[in-house]
């Protein structure tokens, strides 16, 4: 080792930027620091055997100073400012440990901030705020119009069918599965829990040959085309993504479908007509509160008396219903999740009577389990494909979306529902 080295290593514990950050961040993280810290000068503080997080620059400074908490510390990370060691979901798991056994968050105090402004003076870390990343989402516009709405869909959905082919599975499904045998089971993919997904949906709305099927927000066409391959359904489906309609409609020329599913390029609020069943899958969350009882009005009006609805829809109780700051600026904005229960009323009073609720929630961690497998095992095409930057972001997005299911913070159901008027066909028992 030469002398250098064993002064660096030698140096006292209360020395360099680590050390001042450390005392700095005391208000914000309840006492000492709950991870490893190293920063730019190449001073470390913090417990030798937490998560080791490397602060890389004093722009990752910047930006927590000038958006503090998750969506600063988002914007440092997908910039690669800020960097952790090792497991990801690991680390983020321990500090969210943490942040329960220390009861944080709640907003610091002026004094905390005045300690966090009085470290990084100390550090060189004050100045104007980084630009926002390039992958950050950019909309405009009044909140759900037509417009803003197809921006929106557009930021998170049209990186490419490619990418997303290659995080998904062959029947490009992007919602939970329907784990029927457990994860890892040999010879069981996560294809095979998708399709034990999509047939769940069609059994539960009684489609047999020749009923017409409406699937609202069709994604890249899993359902529309599974209930018209294997259910003899007539289907219509609906997106304002330009990219899933495209490549919907070659997955229709290829398997020969062209008189059985149609795909409308058309935003919800104009769909008019009267279907045999109606199914929207994990689109609820995207409609935003306010226009919440309109969606399920549509849901209402264009099924037929008698008919069944599904809505395959994700929850969340708490704070931040939009998934919080890193998710509504990065991946979904405008996004609205709320407890089961109350979209369960929402959806009565559009005039359904609610029949079935089936959580799901476990099957959305195995189903994440599966897309980060193949993210990693695709992570260098995918890189080519949109750059280190959006990895990051999706790197994130997949860590954290499983880490909400794991820990109950968010949970996803089915909910059918029937329209009054004309005797329903369901089962008194259910055998799904």
């Amino acid at each position: 080792m030469t002398t250098a080295l064993r002064a660096v290593n030698s140096a006292p514990a209360d020395s360099g930027v680590a050390a001042e950050l450390a005392r700095g961040l005391r208000p914000f993280v309840g006492g000492d620091l709950p991870v490893r810290l190293r920063a730019w000068d190449g001073s470390e503080a913090g417990p030798a055997d937490g998560p080791l997080v490397e602060i890389r620059t004093p722009d990752a400074l910047r930006r927590l100073l000038w958006r503090p908490g998750e969506l600063g510390a988002a914007q440092a990370y997908v910039t690669g400012e800020i960097d952790v060691e090792g497991d990801l979901d690991a680390a983020l798991t321990h500090v969210w440990d943490v942040v329960r056994q220390r009861g944080l968050g709640g907003r610091p105090g002026p004094a905390a901030f005045a300690a966090a402004i009085g470290a990084a003076l100390r550090t060189g870390a004050v100045g104007r705020p980084p630009a926002a990343p390039a992958s950050q989402a950019r909309v405009h516009g009044r909140l759900h119009s037509k417009l803003r709405d197809r921006a929106v869909i557009s930021h998170h959905y049209d990186l490419s069918n490619e990418f997303y082919g290659r995080i998904l599975d062959e029947t490009m499904a992007y919602s939970s599965a329907y784990w029927r045998k457990a994860p890892g089971t040999p010879g069981y993919t996560l294809a095979d829990a998708q399709r034990d997904k999509l047939s769940l949906v069609c059994r539960k709305l009684g489609l047999e040959p020749g009923m017409t099927l409406l699937d609202v927000g069709c994604g890249w066409g899993s359902l529309s085309l599974h209930a018209a391959e294997h259910f003899g359904a007539q289907v219509t489906g609906v997106t304002i993504a330009a990219e899933q309609k495209a490549y919907i409609d070659e997955q229709i020329r290829q398997r020969g479908l062209e008189d059985r599913v149609t795909i409308r390029l058309q935003d919800y609020r104009e769909v008019v007509g009267r279907w045999d069943a109606v199914a929207s899958i994990e689109m609820g969350e995207h409609v935003g509160e306010g226009n919440y009882p309109e969606y399920t009005r549509v849901l209402a009006g264009t099924v037929r008396r008698g008919g069944r609805v599904l809505v395959q829809q994700m929850s969340r109780r708490g704070r931040h219903p939009g998934g919080g700051p890193f998710i509504e600026s990065f991946i979904a904005p405008d996004m609205h999740m709320r407890p089961v229960g109350r979209t369960v009323d929402l959806i009565e009073d559009a005039g359904l009577e609610v029949r079935d609720v089936h959580a799901l929630r476990e099957h959305y961690v195995w189903t994440v389990d599966a897309w980060m497998e193949n993210f990693t095992t695709h992570r260098e095409h995918l890189t080519d494909l949109v750059g280190e930057e959006v990895m990051r972001v999706w790197e994130l997005y997949l860590v954290g979306g499983r880490m909400a299911f794991r820990d109950g913070r968010m949970g996803v159901d089915q909910i059918l529902a029937v329209r009054p008027g004309e005797p329903h066909t369901l089962a008194p028992e259910r055998g799904w």
